[in-house]
């Protein structure tokens, strides 16, 4: 028997990809006025230790995936997040597949690559699902029914790859595509503490990740978030990195408010440090370039995925991450759904897209380090939806990011000429004060960066 439509549904999510918000959510963006926003960054960022992306190497030829690394090599960024399915590995228990891994992890190894490593997927033979089940096609969604074989498997991974900087115990699990038939925090708690006490045993000292929840970590509506539900059980206690995967249907929203980002973040955020925290990494965020048919995520096209990748990088950076991971390196073949196949910076033949072009413009104007800064006097009224982010480089230059709602020009004072700069299309303006020693500057709707002494 067919799975119901909302199990079925979910079942589309086997990629790890989160269903992004409807498309109701970008009419919804500009259409009310938002009150001006001044971000201030929390932290000194280092792209290179900051910024990673997921990658799915073992899926391309080995003379593909070399070139996939050397494109990212090209960004100057150092972390990768690989995803190693249980089933894939070992079909038939005791009989293991592992020659593709292999040779990703060489391949990570002699790149000098650093990389956080998930494992999820359950095999047939290790299922909590019931033979002759009407789910039973959909094993690889349910949990293991004995949470130490899971761990097992999990050490002897760990023995096989010490390349591995960082493990992650499963993917998802609040939501029915990863664990199915409905989440369950108690027996994910049991999988995560057996998973914990081997790797501690076999690695004890690599970090490790709790997974990376979908969303905001909600489970199905009123049953709360399962972030909080793991803390009520005691999993803080164990000195693990919290993730989660923020997908929006836009860069500072969802579609319930369009601004919501930041308002969502910034509270959890310190709930989780005041509940001793210490690592809080998105180990999944991004948006995919599809043509269609629509499926779940917004349709933003190949300049849509560009800008809202900047956009929302600009605001992750200044909020309280320790790592993030944007998906995904490489599009994917038709293996993925048509929508997760397109979420990649390059094509699957490895060319770059425009939204790589647009982060190497983005790294190369901010250079491979910037600090929190101080914001530019603005004289008179602002653009609707102003969002601004100051930062410095490490020679004392200044970088101003901002963007609103709809595009108007900006007034500043003590600024005698800037220089503003374009990463998502490319190119660059001087600007220079007027007689009144005001600075003029034409703000868009994309992301820009002002920089001046």
């Amino acid at each position: 028997m067919s799975a119901p439509s909302a199990l079925r549904r979910a079942l589309l999510l086997s990629s790890g990809v989160l269903a992004a918000l409807p498309a109701k959510a970008l009419s919804l963006w500009g259409n009310k006025a938002h009150p001006p926003v001044e971000l201030k960054p929390m932290r000194t960022v280092v792209w290179r230790d900051f910024l990673g992306v997921n990658a799915q190497l073992q899926w391309f030829e080995p003379a593909m995936a070399r070139k996939q690394v050397e494109r990212l090599k090209a960004l100057d960024l150092n972390w990768v997040r690989l995803g190693l399915h249980w089933m894939l590995m070992e079909p038939k228990e005791g009989q293991f597949e592992l020659e593709a891994i292999d040779r990703m992890m060489a391949l990570v190894k002699d790149a000098g690559l650093r990389n956080i490593t998930s494992v999820v997927g359950t095999p047939r033979f290790a299922s909590v699902v019931a033979k002759g089940d009407r789910y039973e096609q959909y094993f690889d969604k349910f949990p293991p029914k004995d949470p130490v074989l899971f761990a097992q498997r999990m050490a002897m991974l760990a023995k096989r790859y010490p390349q591995v900087d960082v493990w992650q115990v499963w993917n998802e699990p609040n939501i029915l595509g990863f664990w199915a038939p409905k989440p369950d925090p108690q027996g994910y708690g049991r999988l995560l503490l057996a998973s914990v006490q081997g790797l501690r045993a076999t690695v004890p000292n690599k970090p490790i990740a709790m997974a990376g929840m979908a969303y905001f970590s909600e489970m199905a509506p009123g049953n709360g978030l399962m972030i909080q539900k793991m803390g009520e059980l005691g999993a803080f206690n164990l000195d693990l990195i919290i993730a989660y995967h923020p997908y929006t249907a836009t860069a500072e929203g969802s579609e319930a408010d369009p601004r919501d980002f930041v308002k969502r973040v910034l509270p959890a955020h310190q709930w989780l440090r005041s509940a001793k925290v210490k690592q809080i990494w998105a180990t999944e965020w991004g948006w995919s370039s599809y043509d269609g048919p629509k499926e779940e995520q917004p349709i933003v096209g190949e300049q849509g995925q560009a800008d809202l990748t900047l956009r929302r990088l600009a605001l992750m950076a200044a909020l309280d991450y320790d790592r993030i991971f944007l998906f995904t390196l490489s599009d994917l073949d038709k293996r993925a759904s048509v929508r997760d196949q397109h979420y990649g910076l390059l094509r699957e033949n490895g060319d770059p897209k425009p939204v790589y072009f647009a982060l190497q413009r983005f790294l190369k104007i901010c250079g491979p380090r910037i600090e929190p800064g101080t914001p530019p006097a603005i004289v008179g009224d602002k653009p609707e939806g102003l969002i601004g982010i100051a930062w410095r480089q490490p020679d004392g230059q200044k970088l101003w990011m901002v963007w609103a709602d709809k595009p108007g020009t900006l007034r500043l004072k003590g600024i005698d000429q800037a220089t503003l700069h374009s990463p998502l299309k490319g190119g660059q303006r001087t600007l220079k004060a007027d007689a009144k020693g005001q600075l003029s500057v034409p703000v868009d709707t994309s992301l820009q960066i002002l920089s001046h002494a």
